[in-house]
């Protein structure tokens, strides 16, 4: 019982560097870019196939920059715990695993799906490794740079749908870029100080009262919105009041921010920005049908 007990606490620590959570966001906007690109009645199988090359490639990720960061992990109380700052998965392991799943789904995408979706995924998998990663201990823009790669998903569902890009798939990838910003400032409010631990400079030096990230927020939530409306121009009345509801629902908890900078209005901030990304997703896939 002891040994069961072990491996089943081993395999949930290698199910946590995967980052299930992050995941989760990856499946649903490569799930909506894969249907969206659809014309006619949709192909499921492909479907499932993209979505699990993604997949193994965005937990392959997960993973390899878990190992990146795993020594400024461990000076952070949200990460400490990590398997591979507490010492639970080891460091080569890690490294394995992380580089096992990334080629499985490279090679899973360019064989069931197509090149182009296989060559998207690998350069969200570069990208986020070797320059948002490192950007992260260097400058502030690394949350610009790092957006790239965070929406490139929706690109590789695209794509493993209609095998190329047109200007709507990049519409939903500006969605999604700029969805970011809201998000992850909010969050880099919340853990400022954890961040500055490990000498993450998640945040600009002359912004040490947070005025700036705040005005950022609420600022980048407008343009969001405004981004989100006119992508779903022609949706009906009744969809276009959704959207424009959930648009409400984010700006008004990013506009107290500016006036209340508070860690419960940051937490409001990220709890609104979580809601509106999947509401305008499903808003979309909706209106295609």
């Amino acid at each position: 019982m002891a040994a069961r007990g072990s491996n089943l606490s081993k395999l949930r620590d290698y199910f946590t560097l995967t980052k299930p959570e992050v995941n989760l966001l990856v499946l649903m906007t490569t799930a909506a870019g894969f249907y969206l690109a659809s014309r006619g009645t949709v192909d499921w199988a492909a479907m499932l196939n993209t979505l699990l090359g993604t997949l193994l490639v965005a937990s392959g990720t997960a993973t390899l920059n878990q190992w990146m960061e795993r020594n400024w992990d461990a000076q952070m109380r949200r990460t400490a715990k990590r398997p591979v700052p507490a010492g639970r998965i080891s460091a080569h392991a890690a490294l394995w695993f992380g580089i096992s799943m990334s080629i499985a789904g490279s090679l899973y995408l360019a064989i069931l799906v197509n090149r182009l979706a296989a060559a998207l995924a690998i350069s969200t998998l570069l990208s986020y490794l070797l320059i948002y990663t490192p950007l992260k201990r260097k400058t502030p823009l690394c949350t610009m740079l790092g957006a790239i790669p965070g929406a490139m998903p929706v690109l590789i569902g695209w794509s493993g749908s209609a095998s190329r890009i047109d200007s709507q798939a990049w519409f939903l990838f500006a969605i999604v870029f700029l969805w970011q910003f809201p998000h992850f400032l909010a969050i880099a409010l919340l853990y400022r100080e954890d961040y500055a631990r490990a000498g993450y400079k998640m945040l600009p030096e002359f912004d040490a009262d947070g005025c700036f990230t705040r005005f950022e927020i609420a600022g980048l939530t407008v343009i969001l919105v405004a981004v989100t409306l006119l992508f779903e121009f022609r949706a009906g009345p009744l969809s276009l009041f959704v959207l424009t509801l959930a648009g409400m629902l984010l700006f008004y908890p990013a506009s107290r921010l500016v006036r209340n900078p508070s860690k419960s209005t940051a937490r409001w901030v990220v709890h609104g920005s979580v809601s509106y990304l999947p509401i305008v997703l499903l808003v979309a896939m909706l209106h295609k049908v």
